[in-house]
């Protein structure tokens, strides 16, 4: 091979090296910072982009990777890379311990959700960006946390988690970064205190349905006195109905009697009257005979007294006997 073959193939390996430096190909939903001599240039968007080799630079950032590590562990990895994802981002920060405002030592674990929003002010505002970012959730959490006992922290996760993100979003603004969400994922106090919460918690049970057992009792002798107060006013109420049907039927009947003697004394009285006598006697005889029969229909053998005036009305219905006779 020639000399000049030789020169030729380097400056074809170095103008193809060249060109790879000054090409930068950026994935969606990714960005690149480029530094001239050192100072911000420009930020590279997703696809085909040329720099000057050499004079332009890609500005790397720390990041913060996550490795599954089996039975559910994961393996934290901190690496340098050039380009900045502008997806959002979780992080699954480990449990720690903080203490409540009742002096309860717990184990708490959080995942936080964020998206850099401001690639620029992400690389220059920070210096280690995932750091900062872990360190400030577990101090916030410990605030949060020790302004609450431990029944409201075990009851309150959705305020929580609210207070989290607004304390978080807020210092993580100047950042560049927009905090979407924390969630706590698991709680754990000690195991004395698990087991005097259990205690606790059997024992209101056991309150709770001896509570619904007394109301039970109550509410069931409270129908009972119902029913029987009810039963009682039936009772009444039926004894009364048929006072008034008895007294309404008592009242027809006499009346229908009155009105059948009525018609009896007036046909009498029409019927003596035209034989010139005074239907008044004759009445007044018809009852002293009736009378009469009723107090000599016994057994016994009485002795009974009339009075003058009954052998004058006696007389008198004779006397009326035949004047009808007559007739």
């Amino acid at each position: 091979m020639s000399a000049a073959t030789i020169v030729f193939i380097a400056i074809a390996l170095l103008v193809i090296f060249i060109i790879s430096k000054g090409l930068r190909i950026v994935q969606q939903s990714q960005t690149m910072i480029v530094e001239r001599l050192g100072k911000y240039h420009t930020t590279l968007n997703s696809g085909v982009n040329i720099i000057i080799p050499f004079i332009d630079q890609p500005r790397s950032i720390r990041w913060r990777y996550t490795i599954p590590a089996g039975n559910g562990n994961v393996l934290v990895r901190f690496a340098e890379t050039t380009t900045i994802d502008l997806r959002e981002t979780v992080y699954d920060f480990p449990s720690q311990s903080v203490i409540t405002k009742d002096n309860v030592v717990t184990e708490i674990s959080a995942i936080l959700y964020f998206q850099i929003v401001d690639p620029i002010r992400a690389m220059y505002e920070i210096q280690n960006l995932p750091e900062a970012i872990e360190k400030l959730t577990q101090t916030s959490l410990r605030n949060v946390i020790g302004e609450m006992d431990l029944d409201e922290t075990l009851t309150s996760r959705d305020t929580i988690n609210s207070k989290l993100r607004g304390i978080l979003d807020d210092a993580t603004n100047k950042w560049g970064v927009k905090v979407n969400r924390v969630e706590l994922q698991d709680i754990n106090p000690p195991r004395d205190i698990r087991d005097a919460m259990e205690k606790q918690m059997r024992a209101e049970r056991d309150k709770r349905a001896q509570i619904l057992n007394a109301e039970g009792e109550k509410e069931a002798l409270i129908r009972a006195s119902e029913g029987r107060m009810q039963e009682s006013i039936n009772h009444a109420e039926g004894d009364r109905q048929a006072q008034v049907l008895g007294a309404k039927a008592e009242a027809e009947a006499k009346l229908l009697t009155a009105q059948a003697e009525a018609e009896a004394i007036k046909m009498i009285a029409d019927a003596v009257g035209s034989s010139g006598a005074d239907p008044t006697k004759y009445l007044i005889a018809v009852r002293y005979l009736e009378t009469l029969k009723e107090m000599t229909s016994g057994k016994d053998n009485k002795t009974i007294y009339l009075p003058y005036e009954a052998s004058g009305v006696l007389s008198s219905l004779g006397g009326i006997k035949e004047l009808l006779g007559k007739s």
